[in-house]
């Protein structure tokens, strides 16, 4: 966002109708403060006209050097601006040269006669005051308020001249500041929107890569079974092998249809849905199941879709189970295989951890143990869900 501000400091602005409600808020803030540095130089030197009609040599000289003030005056602000919302380093190349011109304009405006003297120096003043208030360096604007105070001091004469100028110079850095700040707060806001509008983004991307690895690893995890058994089947010149190839067949035509869907985004996850397609891969792969899931709220519904899918798809690929009990009890909902003793246990990667995670998220916990010559997926379902569940 800082460069895009740099940018809005160029001229000519770009045109109003096309820049966001950011760029507004940018633009109108800094061409305001602009305006009040330019402004306060024309008042202080208007005022001084009456006075210096003897002098015009003297009165060229002080508006040029206010000239040449002012553009460095600004190319400082542009800086300074530049440094909210986050605090950074003093940007030395821009602020360096508005100092070094300030000092040899004070010791110019010593020199010049007495109804000039104090407009000179109060537009010297101003210049500094708007340039530089926005300073957040300790260092740096207690030096400011000290010059603050005692320039009016030095060219006015009179004792309340340096309390005038230190509090009129509070008001001019407090303006700034607050001006900064609320640009600050606008630009963090919008910085804020893009990255949940980036995070939503994201948790879709995952969403999706989950649904595709649950679906296409469980159709691909029985079809490599069957077209093995298909095979096996075919060198032993068993009758059947024409059979199991058809069905390796519809279940790849299964797996497009459901790919598809999920590309479209059309595809939801039912419980009814995931145990009728569980039952009937286990089944096609010669292992018994058994379902007893009544009870469950309907709320944790498609959680436990998620679980069915999850560990029916491990059980095809990591497991030699012979049976498959899917079970729902107190709160607990459980998914046991007696396939343990020849199985090597795991996540599959993006597997049992990322449906741990997705489950922490509405307050569920799971937990994969061996029991007995079982391997048992366990979750502990509270009463309410954490959060919305979402695909």
């Amino acid at each position: 966002m800082t460069g895009s501000r740099r940018e809005q400091g160029t001229w000519p602005p770009r045109r109003w109708a096309l820049l966001d409600q950011v760029q507004r808020v940018d633009l109108y803030t800094r061409q305001s403060l602009y305006l009040l540095l330019w402004g306060s130089i024309v008042v202080v030197l208007g005022g001084a006209l009456p006075e210096a009609q003897d002098h015009p040599v003297a009165l060229g000289l002080v508006v040029a050097g206010a000239f040449v003030l002012g553009l460095l005056g600004t190319q400082a602000l542009t800086a300074v601006a530049d440094l909210y919302p986050a605090p950074g380093p003093l940007p030395w190349r821009q602020i360096a040269p508005l100092v070094a011109a300030a000092v040899p304009a004070l010791v110019g405006v010593a020199l010049l006669p007495e109804g000039l003297r104090v407009a000179a120096g109060s537009a010297v003043w101003a210049v500094l005051a708007w340039a530089l208030g926005g300073l957040r360096d300790r260092v740096a604007s207690g030096l400011l308020l000290v010059t603050l105070t005692l320039l009016p001091l030095v060219f006015a004469g009179v004792w309340w001249a340096g309390p005038y100028g230190l509090g009129v110079g509070l008001f001019f850095i407090f303006t700034i500041r607050a001006s900064l700040w609320l640009l600050g707060v606008v630009t963090e806001l919008d910085a804020a929107r893009t990255a949940q509008s980036a995070l939503a983004v994201a948790e879709e991307r995952l969403r999706f890569s989950r649904d595709v690895h649950d679906v296409l690893g469980r159709h691909l995890s029985t079809i490599a079974v069957q077209a093995e058994l298909g095979a096996t089947l075919a060198e032993r010149g068993d009758t059947s092998a024409p059979g199991r190839m058809l069905e390796v067949r519809a279940l790849a035509h299964e797996a497009l249809r459901e790919a598809r869907e999920l590309a479209r985004g059309y595809r939801s996850t039912t419980l009814t849905q995931e145990l009728d397609g569980a039952c009937s891969l286990l089944a096609a792969a010669g292992i018994r199941t058994e379902v007893s899931v009544d009870g469950l709220d309907p709320s944790w519904h498609e959680p436990a879709a998620w679980v069915v899918r999850e560990t029916v798809t491990n059980v095809l690929r990591h497991s030699s189970a012979t049976a498959v009990t899917i079970s729902y009890d107190d709160r607990v909902l459980e998914v046991r295989n007696d396939g343990a003793a020849a199985a090597r246990p795991g996540d599959g990667g993006s597997g049992l951890a990322g449906l741990r995670d997705r489950l922490a998220l509405l307050g569920a916990d799971l937990e994969a143990a061996h029991d007995a010559q079982a391997f048992v997926v366990r979750v502990r379902l509270p009463e309410r869900a954490a959060v919305e569940v979402g695909g």
